[in-house]
């Protein structure tokens, strides 16, 4: 699998807060210069390639005197304002540099979650790349409230990659990859995954950086993502000044993420990712069947509780009964009706063609 990466044509680049600054926390001039060179020879070499970009937070917190995170919403969203444009600059400074032209997209949840500004957005990208432009996009913190965040920047690196149909996704981070035993004398770097389980999600931790927000959890759930959208991931260390280069190549470098063969169509990938899920339907042993290696619709028959106060038309989690997801659907019915009808034999939930397996 990792010789076909030679044949990826539209890539999209994840640049995490910890590859792009220093031990201090600010911004990294030598890190900036050496991935954004990087990032130029794939384009020399006739890739179309989209860079997800954090660190406007962290470039604001210097200049307004944080020496961490900011908590409260104001603050984090001054930080973003200063700091966004700190950024373009300096992207744009040194794409200018191989002559390369870069357009800043500033994205909420609402954009992709909204049919027409999802096609609008879409369109720009590809416009922008047709033109060989690099768009460098960032949620847009300056404005976003939790309603309408990605929540960090690998789930949005991964929601753009299927919306354009990227060929790759590679999210550089501070670490090598997927580490098997962290922690213990036989640790080592994960090749290769071909299948996200539990015991995948069980190696995931969150960061204790003082300017990111996500870390190997989000990761795994960007993943999740692309794979089941028929798009590889590679994560691999940001510190590597060839790292692009190897991945391209075919060279084993970081974790691949294998995609699955069936991937999903376009439709159900926007009903799992592109919504946030307003509630959770637990279910039994026989509906989890039904659903999983039948095809079949879920009724109500086979809940045995709904959470959350979720409406029609809204998108929920489905889980077994330990509380695992493992489906994703558009509820025919009110979390109060669901409740007022309890497990009456017949009555439809969510009809396969609105529920998308995980």
């Amino acid at each position: 699998m990792r010789s076909e990466l030679k044949d990826a044509r539209r890539i999209v680049v994840k640049l995490g807060t910890g590859v792009l600054t220093d031990n201090l926390k600010r911004p990294d001039p030598a890190q900036f210069e050496q991935l954004v060179a990087q990032v130029a020879a794939l384009r020399r070499q006739g890739r179309q390639v989209v860079v997800v970009t954090s660190g406007a937070v962290g470039a604001g917190m210097g200049i307004l005197g944080f020496d961490r995170r900011p908590q409260e919403p104001g603050e984090l969203q001054a930080c973003a304002a200063v700091g966004q444009s700190r950024l373009m600059a300096t992207y744009e400074s040194l794409f200018g540099r191989s002559g390369i032209a870069v357009g800043q997209v500033l994205l909420t949840h609402d954009d992709l979650r909204d049919q027409q500004r999802y096609e609008n957005s879409r369109s720009t990208l590809n416009t922008l790349l047709d033109r060989g432009i690099v768009p460098i996009i960032n949620e847009n913190d300056a404005i976003s409230f939790t309603e309408i965040k990605f929540g960090d920047n690998d789930k949005l690196s991964a929601l753009v990659a299927c919306q354009i149909d990227a060929q790759l996704l590679v999210i550089l981070t501070t670490v090598d990859g997927v580490i098997e035993n962290y922690g213990r004398p036989e640790a080592c770097v994960l090749p290769t995954i071909d299948r996200i389980d539990e015991s995948v999600k069980s190696m995931a931790g969150g960061t204790t950086s003082a300017t990111a927000v996500g870390g190997m959890a989000t990761k795994i759930e960007a993943a999740r993502i692309v794979t089941l959208s028929g798009i590889p991931l590679v994560i691999a260390s940001g510190r590597r000044a060839d790292v692009l280069a190897r991945i391209v190549d075919g060279e084993v470098e970081g974790t691949l993420f294998l995609p699955l063969p069936n991937k999903l169509a376009e439709r159900k990938r926007r009903i799992a990712f592109y919504r946030n899920a307003r509630g959770s339907l637990l279910v039994d042993d026989g509906a989890r069947t039904a659903l999983r290696e039948n095809g079949r619709s879920l009724l109500a028959a086979g809940i045995l509780q709904a959470r959350g106060d979720f409406s029609a038309g809204d998108l929920v989690r489905i889980c077994d009964r330990d509380g695992i997801e493992f489906a994703r659907g558009l509820s025919a019915l009110d979390g109060s009706k669901l409740r007022d009808v309890g497990r009456q034999v017949g009555v439809e939930v969510i009809h396969r063609d609105n529920l998308v397996l995980l």
